[in-house]
């Protein structure tokens, strides 16, 4: 059963700062005893997407690591590991000091750190974003990953 303690109600125990450094964990206790765990994120200014239906929606981290764990998300070993990839992707992102941005834009940020963490995670997600349709897309990508990863 969940239980939900009012943070108004705690005292922090301890705080410490995320191994990636993108948020806060503190160690809490309720005033009836219960320990319990916040995390704190640092809020970045609005991001507007515009989507290919020229729609726009704010930016949703959450919304992208979502996509990412179900699309590529099997190809990693931690949540850790596809947290640091949404991370890295939305520094690309606010990166481009601009406040907004395209759908393309996310899924080209998403590869652009696919490609130098897990190959075969980029394949798969550059498949699905650029929507392959041949053998020779494969083909193609592939070649591109293969002179990419002997340049570094």
């Amino acid at each position: 059963m969940e239980q939900r303690f009012r943070i108004g109600d705690s005292k922090v125990l301890e705080s410490r700062e995320t191994v990636d450094g993108t948020m806060i964990r503190r160690r809490r206790v309720s005033s009836d005893g219960h320990r319990f765990t916040t995390y704190e994120r640092i809020e970045m200014p609005p991001l507007i997407v515009i989507k290919r239906s020229g729609n726009k929606e704010n930016f949703d981290r959450d919304k992208l690591l979502m996509a990412v764990r179900r699309s590529v998300g099997k190809f990693f070993n931690s949540e850790l590991e596809i947290e640091d990839v949404v991370n890295r992707a939305s520094d690309i992102l606010y990166g481009l000091g601009t406040d907004q941005i395209t759908s393309r834009q996310v899924g080209e940020a998403v590869l652009e750190v696919l490609a130098q963490t897990n190959e075969v995670a980029y394949v798969r997600f550059a498949s699905v974003f650029r929507e392959f349709k041949t053998l020779e897309d494969f083909e193609k990508i592939l070649k591109e990953q293969k002179g990419r990863t002997k340049c570094a």
